[in-house]
């Protein structure tokens, strides 16, 4: 069965309008890449790695967030958010340091964007003393986060310090900027060794230096349209982590050029079998520019899929990455095919291409041993895979929260260093447990304390850091009530205490601290955790949420409160996870739907579909049972990020599909006019070099990904997500699309093509095929 020829009518003339422009193609997307470059910001500048960020509003952290407002910030809005400075020195603080923290809060408060900045407390050491900044953050647009941490940083040099006296920033806020730099370096690094294993992968599959390049120009060319037309729409407002920056690189580099491959290795073929340059161009085009159209429209469709999601991650994944892979489609289908007409033979110079140089390789061999024994071939698979999913059975979901640790060297990791060493009882990245009263807690602190022995009494916590111990001094209930009817609010007291007060300076320290604790009005308190689960970013913290929780409930009731929440880290992980794990089971029917719906289109065929999305199915459970054994089973992590299933199958069912379309399209080609197990002999050996180069070169991308990417924020879990997606695409390259794929097809015949015409037409015996292939050619 033909391709209807209103489809091949449109890629005919697709092929002779690039060949007979050509250079005029050249030229307009080197006029694009300029353009684009001056008109939008890098993407790497709108990245935002704060996952919190992209939880729904009505998620139980966001809503403790809210509700610690008057203590935290800004709460799930990102309009106003708390930033430590930390004033630290060896020995005791002195007056002079004291007048410096003074004149830093001075200093700060002309920033851009910060609202107000209040010398809090200082520690029960008497070292350092810490300074809480109110500044009104952006919750899509990081870059403006760092251009506020960086003014704080600058006016550390203007507040004449005394010598000895060293000022950092601290807490999440600058964390996050930290690594947001940290991503940007790794990305740099994953789309550097990116491009170097490509370039030497394909100078190793052509041994032609211009072949390699000018199947990989256009995948770059496409990367640097789509950074900074993505980055646009950060700066409009779409958020962006480091995880969609690192798989648009991924996906461009390594899918692009896995297209490249297809039109490449065609117009050798066309060459080899006679045709001069501009021909073999055309025809190719025609011949397998269905199959590269149908490939990225998997691609992008299983993409657009993510925009069904709830989780925000998920959602705002799957828009960059569709106009990422339509850019890409664009280029390949018209400035590939330009350069291939401009260079014709030199492009696989100093190999040379002459007519009736075809030659079959080590896919013929293998292609007609497996039509001789089909059944066994895919019972052996099918044991293998299976054995390999049951892996998937120790499967245990983790968290993707990224590293809370700021990059060693960064001044946020020395601010953090120094608060977690001057203030034990605080943590840079602590476990906020809220709790709001109908009446001030200033007329009755007694109800702090019943708070606090509930928490402490559950045995979750390891530290609390409260009320009632800001600073690591304690205060009892009728010591805070003294200290609020004599001072009032801890939030408007000066560094030192005033004269004539008669309060000692470590229960002053103490109660100034408390402004982190208490809000001005009394109706919120929270407390400052570390959990005995662990830290905020492990897997057993996020899975003990659910018992913090009932903790913090308890402890509200005991005390009378009338609402309480639990915000920080492992929270509002253990929400993105519940959220995830239900666009898991919502997203991934309809993509399978949509997929397969395409496939029938492309294939003419509501037989192949089916069997072609059950292999991605058992393609995709062996590769997370694989990841299972080695990062849980051998590695000992607690988990596997949650994010790995969901873009493991997304990722599998899309790309492995591509190659697919290559194989089966090329299969129902030569079908028209041989037997079909010639057919498939023909297909597999003719495409096989293609696909398996394809899939090492994609593979070999995420492999790149998880060792580079895993080298910086969130390494653990970067490292299982790039090494899973690189076994899932190896086993689909070398195993299922090159064996089991054509054996089955052997197995059904000519339903293969139900309920075509193809699939009714009598096979055609060798020898009337040996008549009938070359009429049929010339017929095309």
């Amino acid at each position: 069965m033909r391709a209807p020829r209103s489809v091949n009518d449109a890629y005919e003339a697709l092929a002779r309008f690039v060949v007979r422009f050509r250079w005029p193609i050249v030229v307009f997307w080197i006029l694009v890449v300029i353009v684009t470059s001056a008109a939008f910001p890098s993407l790497s500048s709108e990245v935002n790695d704060n996952n919190s960020a992209f939880l729904r509003s009505s998620a139980p952290s966001t809503k403790a967030a809210n509700l610690a407002t008057p203590l935290l910030g800004g709460g799930a809005s990102g309009k106003v958010a708390s930033i430590t400075i930390i004033a630290v020195r060896q020995g005791t603080l002195t007056s002079a340091d004291l007048h410096a923290v003074t004149r830093e809060a001075q200093l700060a408060t002309g920033v851009e964007r910060i609202e107000s900045a209040t010398p809090v407390g200082i520690s029960a050491d008497g070292s350092a003393a810490t300074i809480r900044v109110r500044a009104h953050l952006s919750a899509n647009d990081i870059t403006k986060d760092k251009d506020v941490i960086d003014g704080l940083i600058g006016t550390f040099s203007k507040a004449n310090l005394p010598a000895g006296l060293q000022m950092h920033v601290a807490g999440q806020v600058a964390t996050l900027v930290a690594n947001q730099a940290s991503s940007n370096k790794a990305g740099n690094k994953v789309q550097g060794f990116s491009f170097l294993f490509i370039i030497l992968l394909l100078l190793v599959v052509f041994r032609s230096v211009p072949a390699a390049l000018t199947t990989l120009i256009p995948s770059a060319l496409a990367l640097l349209i789509s950074m900074r037309v993505i980055g646009g729409l950060g700066q409009s407002g779409l958020q962006i982590s480091s995880i969609t920056e690192i798989l648009l690189i991924i996906l461009l580099l390594g899918a692009g050029t896995d297209y490249g491959l297809f039109l490449v290795f065609r117009v050798r073929e066309e060459l080899r079998d006679g045709k001069d340059p501009h021909d073999a161009v055309r025809h190719s085009i025609v011949r397998v520019g269905e199959s590269i159209t149908a490939s990225a429209g998997t691609v992008i469709l299983a993409l657009l899929t993510l925009l069904l999601a709830t989780f925000g991650l998920y959602k705002d994944l799957g828009a960059p990455l569709a106009v990422g892979v339509a850019i890409m489609l664009l280029i390949g289908l018209t400035l590939l095919p330009a350069l291939l007409a401009i260079l014709g033979r030199k492009a696989f110079w100093p190999s040379k291409i002459e007519p009736g140089s075809q030659r079959e390789g080590a896919w013929a061999r293998v292609a007609s041993r497996l039509v001789r024994h089909p059944k066994t071939t895919l019972i052996c698979g099918l044991v293998l895979f299976l054995a390999l999913a049951a892996g998937a059975l120790g499967y245990k979901s983790g968290g993707f929260g990224g590293d809370q640790n700021a990059p060693a060297g960064s001044d946020a990791a020395a601010g953090n260093a120094a608060l977690s060493k001057h203030f034990p009882q605080t943590s840079s990245n602590p476990a906020n447990l809220v709790l709001a009263y109908s009446s001030s807690v200033w007329q009755d602190p007694s109800r702090i304390q019943t708070a606090e022995s509930s928490l402490h009494s559950s045995g979750r916590f390891t530290q609390l850091a409260g009320p009632l111990d800001p600073n690591g001094t304690t205060l009892t209930p009728a010591q805070l009530a003294h200290l609020y009817s004599v001072l009032g609010p801890p939030q408007r007291l000066p560094v030192s205490e005033p004269a004539g007060s008669h309060i000692a300076p470590a229960l002053y320290n103490a109660y100034r601290a408390d402004s982190l604790f208490v809000s001005a009005t009394g109706s919120v308190i929270q407390f400052e955790a570390s959990l005995a689960a662990g830290g905020q970013s492990t897997t057993s913290a996020m899975n003990a949420t659910p018992s913090i929780r009932a903790a913090v409930s308890s402890a509200a009731a005991a005390s009378g409160a009338s609402n309480s929440g639990v915000a920080g880290e492992a929270a509002a992980v253990f929400d993105i996870n519940q959220t995830a794990n239900h666009d898991l089971r919502v997203i991934v029917p309809i993509a399978i739907i949509a997929i397969g719906l395409l496939l029938a289109l492309v294939l003419r065929s509501a037989v192949a579909p089916l069997y072609l999305i059950v292999s991605v199915a058992i393609s995709y459970l062996a590769a997370l049972g694989i990841a299972t054994i080695v990062f849980i089973d051998i590695g000992g992590d607690g988990g596997i990020s949650f994010i790995l299933p969901f873009l493991m199958f997304i990722f599998l069912l899309a790309l492995g599909e591509d190659y697919n379309i290559l194989v089966m399209t090329r299969i129902r080609e030569e079908a028209r006019h041989m037997p079909l197990r010639d057919a498939v002999v023909k297909a597999v050996s003719r495409t096989g070099t293609t696909v398996t180069s394809a899939g090492m070169i994609l593979g070999g991308t995420f492999a790149v990904f998880g060792i580079v990417g895993g080298g910086g924020s969130g390494g653990s879990q970067l490292r299982a997500i790039g090494f899973g997606l690189a076994a899932g695409i190896l086993m689909d390259t070398f195993l299922v699309r090159t064996l089991l794929v054509p054996a089955t097809v052997i197995l059904l015949g000519r339903w293969n093509w139900w309920p075509s015409s193809l699939s009714r037409e009598e096979e055609p015996d060798r020898g009337s095929a040996q008549r009938l292939q070359p009429a049929a050619e010339a017929a095309d």
